[in-house]
């Protein structure tokens, strides 16, 4: 098993800037893609950032040039850099990778999406 926990969020006013990470842990062997998604009351959850596990990133068009997503493969952990944060912004973040796991009972590997619980980030106009 693997698990994800976001950290970060908060309350912010408009223009400011905030910087959300998520730390994988558990039985892991290996992460490939690694990702920032957001989910806004009554809406449904949109992508916001990926990244690879060479560092090849892809944004979602509302929010190219003001994030940035990094990850740092030694700490098993993604980041999200957000700057000039807007009320539209306003939702909560979820992280998710591709975690090769251990499976204990059968001793072996095997590819599986992971979500996190999400953090909220709220932006005030």
């Amino acid at each position: 098993q693997a698990q994800l926990v976001e950290s970060g969020g908060g309350l912010v006013q408009a223009g400011e800037s905030l910087k959300l990470s998520c730390a994988a842990s558990g039985s892991i062997r290996s992460i490939d893609g690694m990702g920032w998604y957001r989910q806004a009351p009554g809406k449904l959850r949109e992508l916001v950032a990926t990244i690879t596990s060479s560092g090849h990133t892809n944004y979602a068009d509302s929010v190219k040039g003001r994030f940035t997503i990094s990850r740092d493969n030694a700490k098993n952990t993604v980041y999200l850099e957000m700057s000039s944060l807007e009320p539209e912004d306003t939702a909560v973040y979820y992280c998710n990778a591709d975690i090769l796991v251990g499976i204990t009972t059968t001793q072996t590997f095997e590819w599986r999406a992971t979500w996190g619980r999400g953090t909220q980030v709220t932006v005030s106009s």
